[in-house]
């Protein structure tokens, strides 16, 4: 019984460790959430879609919408090529032309370095599908 009691004790410590990450606008209102397991919410907190673990990334009714590639690749449901998510947080659309970047502290900024979100606590990559690829919108 104790074990049993001690096992719930972690599981809740790491499920209130890993709340959900606020995507934000220029305005640093808040316009998406995202779980731990990848899902997106919006802000009436319903879901949008999910980013499966394989980088399949899917609306709320399982329909998939594209891909993100542990190299950064994002391709849409058919396959295409829509650019890249650079290491350096550099995003880049299918024509190599830099579409912006998500700094290191999650801030989104278009190419002129105007800031047009936050995303502190999400993945660059993530970041980058809801800012310039517009899958979880």
């Amino acid at each position: 019984m104790k074990k049993i009691a001690l096992i719930i004790l972690l599981m809740f410590c790491v499920v209130t460790m890993c709340p959900a990450q606020t995507i934000r606008n220029s305005n640093n209102s808040v316009v998406a959430k995202m779980d731990s397991d990848g899902t997106v919410r919006n802000s009436n907190n319903s879901v949008v879609a999910k980013i499966s673990s394989n980088g399949d990334i899917r609306d709320s009714n399982n329909h998939l919408l594209g891909k993100i590639g542990r190299n950064g690749e994002v391709r849409n449901s058919n396959n295409s090529y829509m650019g890249k998510v650079e290491s350096s947080g550099i995003v880049r659309n299918s024509n190599n032309s830099t579409l912006g970047k998500v700094d290191s502290d999650g801030t989104v900024r278009d190419s002129n370095n105007h800031v047009i979100g936050y995303a502190k606590g999400v993945p660059a990559r993530y970041a980058a599908i809801y800012f310039f690829f517009n899958f979880l919108e």
